[in-house]
């Protein structure tokens, strides 16, 4: 494991250099992203919780509002690339919760982990590329070296009806300043 990647203030220098101290919402405004209004829990569960350093989204879908925006499993209802807009449309959900909580996407200083709940029909086995939908958000707007562990699960149903779920952790730095 090289320096950067095993001390936080490396990683974050690092990353400062590559992206000329480019923060995450300089970078979302510059992509033309807007984070959606964070969802609701559809249930009794807290969207994010914090623990030390660590900042945990559990059960980010691709709604808008309180609606499933994509309803079905991929191979029977809905194709690859649905599927990816869906992981995509999740991934947003998700950095509006986070910065809902965090104040400001700044404060994330590495993506730890994505986990990718794809409900497909019984032979499908492209996850990995539907999977890809939420990732590359993800690089987009905290760069390649903020690119997290990743698991990606097959499952016969989510939430909702919906095609995929995302699990986040980030973590975060309760000093840092926004970079400009």
């Amino acid at each position: 494991m090289g320096e950067a990647s095993a001390n936080p203030a490396m990683r974050k220098i690092t990353w400062e250099i590559s992206w000329g101290r480019m923060g995450a919402e300089h970078r979302l405004e510059q992509l033309g992203v807007k984070l959606p209004t964070p969802p609701e829990p559809f249930g009794i569960y807290a969207e994010a919780v914090s623990t030390g350093s660590l900042l945990f989204l559990t059960g980010m879908l691709p709604t808008i509002g309180r609606e499933a925006k994509y309803i079905g499993r991929i191979g029977a209802e809905l194709d690859v690339q649905t599927g990816r807009q869906a992981a995509y449309l999740a991934a947003l959900n998700g950095l509006a919760v986070a910065r809902q909580h965090l104040g400001s996407l700044d404060k994330v200083t590495r993506i730890v982990r994505l986990g990718v709940f794809v409900a497909t029909s019984g032979d499908v086995r492209q996850q990995p590329i539907i999977a890809d939908g939420a990732s590359e958000l993800l690089q987009d707007v905290f760069g390649k070296d903020m690119n997290p562990s990743r698991l990606v699960y097959g499952v016969a149903s989510l939430p909702l009806g919906v095609p995929v779920e995302l699990e986040l952790i980030f973590e975060v730095s309760t000093n840092a300043v926004p970079l400009e």
